[in-house]
């Protein structure tokens, strides 16, 4: 069965509202045959993602930056999937007060190095999440989950 994996910083607030959304979005019950996979950054390893067939990550952009957490999925996932994941289509959910800028480039260039392919824009919301944001958030999810079956 085709699997997804979401791999995320989520502290409660604006990107727990996220992930919900996301992975409602991940499990919606028009794509079927998906086992999706939820994993905490700071538990997550590079085992978790060796087989998967679709990565969605999520991380606060904190001080102009991911998330320790998921800078620390990455460090301790990088060696062992640098050159077994090459090709993996990945999405992206971030959220700032401010800016998410300094998250989103600093993930594209660790996906560069492990030569993973961006499958959906970068979702970002600044400030409060909106409806629309929550709704981009399931269509994100339900977009990597239909690709992982093709």
């Amino acid at each position: 069965m085709p699997s997804l994996v979401v791999v995320h910083h989520s502290p409660p607030g604006s990107m727990t509202t996220m992930l919900d959304a996301v992975l409602r979005g991940a499990n919606n019950p028009l794509v079927d045959n998906v086992d999706v996979t939820v994993r905490s950054a700071l538990a997550a390893t590079d085992a978790d993602i060796l087989d998967c067939d679709g990565l969605i990550l999520g991380t606060p952009a904190n001080l102009g930056y991911m998330s320790g957490a998921l800078k620390h999925f990455f460090d301790t996932a990088y060696p062992g999937a640098l050159s077994r994941t090459r090709g993996l289509p990945f999405g992206v959910f971030l959220h700032g007060e401010s800016d998410t800028d300094g998250a989103r480039d600093a993930i594209a260039k660790i996906a560069t190095g492990l030569q993973w392919r961006l499958a959906q824009p970068v979702l970002s919301s600044i400030g409060p999440v909106s409806e629309q944001t929550v709704s981009d958030c399931e269509e994100l999810g339900a977009a990597m989950a239909a690709l992982t079956t093709t």
